[in-house]
């Protein structure tokens, strides 16, 4: 039997996704584009799982495009009709749980667009980004153009794409692109934690705000808070006081607990 190139394994609510080509750096080939598609697919109907922590095996998160690979079948991005099935971007847009992006080496040009797609980034000491399409004569096609100023500020994402140059995981959490950078054997100890963490919420709640925060990223200010009103007043209409009076104890409780 062949090796698997993505590894899924499940701890209660969260799935732990493990990109499996280490030999390779874990490029994004087709057949690994595709297994990422469908493993997010199969967890996005998947009722016992409400959040993803995603890595890679070996050196990198990913190198990106399978370079080798694309100079025979070319650079297919998964938007157009034929290729929906290796899709990444879209494949992860639409799961709706937040996915934690555990960023434990390389993360190179379509590699980084990977690590773009997650809600959270928490990174390893050895974690490197580096944004190459410039260098390898590439147009980005999975929203790094566009992403990477939002988070980090415009000067410092020209920066980064203009030069093609790495950028360590000390300096990626200075400037805000990764929340958290820890020791490589600690990294997905703590993603776990985050996750797990995160699925303690109030399941539906969980959902809901992931999506009003991600709709309203895509709007003018303005606009993302006449959006947010529109939710809270039809969200309202099924929730009582004694519900929320005894969520705010768990919360309290929950504090003192965290408190030192």
């Amino acid at each position: 039997m062949s090796e698997e190139i993505v590894l899924v394994e499940r701890d209660g609510p969260v799935a732990l996704v493990t990109l499996n080509r280490p030999d390779a750096l874990n490029a994004l080939s087709r057949a690994l584009r595709a297994e990422i598609v469908r493993v997010f697919t199969e967890l996005k109907d998947d009722e016992d799982v409400r959040a993803v922590v995603l890595t890679g095996s070996g050196r990198a998160f990913t190198a990106g495009i399978d370079l080798k690979e694309a100079g025979q079948t070319g650079f297919a991005l998964g938007a157009d009709e034929d290729s929906k099935s290796i899709d990444m971007a879209r494949a992860l847009k639409e799961y709706p749980w937040p996915i934690i992006g555990a960023i434990n080496g390389f993360a190179i040009t379509g590699g980084f667009e990977l690590a773009l797609m997650c809600d959270v980034l928490l990174a390893s000491e050895h974690a490197k980004f580096a944004d190459t399409h410039a260098r390898v004569g590439i147009v980005p096609g999975w929203g790094l153009s566009q992403k990477l100023s939002r988070l980090i500020g415009i000067s410092r994402a020209k920066e980064l794409s203009f030069s093609g140059n790495f950028l360590d995981a000390h300096t990626a959490e200075r400037w805000g692109l990764v929340n958290r950078v820890y020791p490589s054997d600690e990294l997905i100890p703590h993603a776990m934690k985050l996750a797990h963490d995160m699925c303690s919420t109030q399941p539906d709640l969980l959902k809901q705000y992931k999506a009003l925060i991600d709709d309203g990223f895509g709007m003018s200010f303005a606009e993302g808070m006449k959006e947010e009103l529109r939710r809270s007043i039809a969200h309202s209409e099924s929730v009582t006081a004694d519900a929320v009076e005894e969520a705010r104890k768990q919360v309290t409780e929950r504090g003192r607990g965290q408190q030192g």
